[in-house]
């Protein structure tokens, strides 16, 4: 039976999912600080389908447009996780909810900007708590 387009991948079904071997992907962990899928006791690795997007946008810059890691780094410096996901084609249709869940992937990893957020929410409530009193 078929996983569903929302289900995770263990590793070699996204290696076969991607047409590399599992050892490249292993390999694209190292070299890119955004590729990161969940890992389970153990080291097991799970790619949500958000994980797939970004994968497939990383294989389809290296493998079919010729782009070197130093390359795809400095794309994603630059450009973002969007422009990496619309390269491997997924920003048509259903892979709109992959590119926003690419985006909250990378947020995730991003502690400054976890800090940030939770600064302005812990102000936001601030300014609630005041209106609420007064």
């Amino acid at each position: 039976m078929a996983k569903g387009p929302e289900a995770f991948r263990t590793i070699s079904e996204a290696a076969d999912e991607l047409h590399v071997p599992q050892h490249v992907l292993r390999f694209w962990e190292t070299k890119f600080a955004f590729i990161r899928p969940m890992k389970r006791a153990g080291g097991r690795r799970f790619y949500r389908p958000a994980d797939i997007a970004v994968l497939k946008g990383v294989r389809h810059l290296l493998h079919d447009e010729g782009y070197t890691i130093k390359g795809v780094q400095r794309l994603h410096r630059e450009e973002g996780l969007k422009r990496l996901v619309s390269a491997g084609g997924g920003e048509d249709g259903a892979s709109a909810s992959a590119t926003n869940s690419a985006a909250m992937v990378a947020a995730s990893t991003d502690i400054g900007g976890l800090r940030d957020a939770l600064a302005a929410a812990e102000a936001a409530k601030a300014r609630l708590d005041a209106l609420l009193k007064g």
